[in-house]
């Protein structure tokens, strides 16, 4: 088990950018598959996108592609959300979520053991 910690979170506006951390305590972070998940009030949390184990690959929710890129720094045991072109349909709370097991890609929050608390991501129009 891990215990991971979002940060980067804050009020932007329409058209900005924000990148978020996810860091970790304990374990090698690297062994560990990480997802993006954010969740809006009034609605179910859906996922952003995940990196794989290592950082060989990442994939996107269609919503955020070619606007979200994950990265992961392993000398930090840090996964990283850079946000661009963010707009007003953005705004959620964002986890980060991690997982040892199960399948290459995985986007439903089900798949995911170990999440942080979330930080809040509010794009302003």
């Amino acid at each position: 088990q891990v215990q991971l910690v979002e940060s980067g979170g804050g009020l932007v506006q329409a058209g900005g950018s924000l990148r978020l951390s996810c860091a970790s305590s304990g374990r090698t972070f690297s062994d560990y598959a990480v997802g993006w998940f954010r969740q809006a009030p009034g609605k179910e949390r859906e996922f952003v996108g995940a990196i794989t184990w290592g950082g060989a690959s990442t994939y996107y929710a269609d919503s955020v592609k070619d606007r979200f890129t994950i990265s992961r720094d392993a000398s930090k045991n840090t996964v990283y959300l850079q946000m661009n072109s963010v707009r007003p349909k953005d705004t959620a709370v964002y986890y980060c979520a991690a997982r040892r097991i199960g399948p290459l890609v995985a986007r439903t929050p089900l798949h995911y053991r170990d999440w942080g608390p979330g930080t809040q991501v509010t794009v302003s129009s």
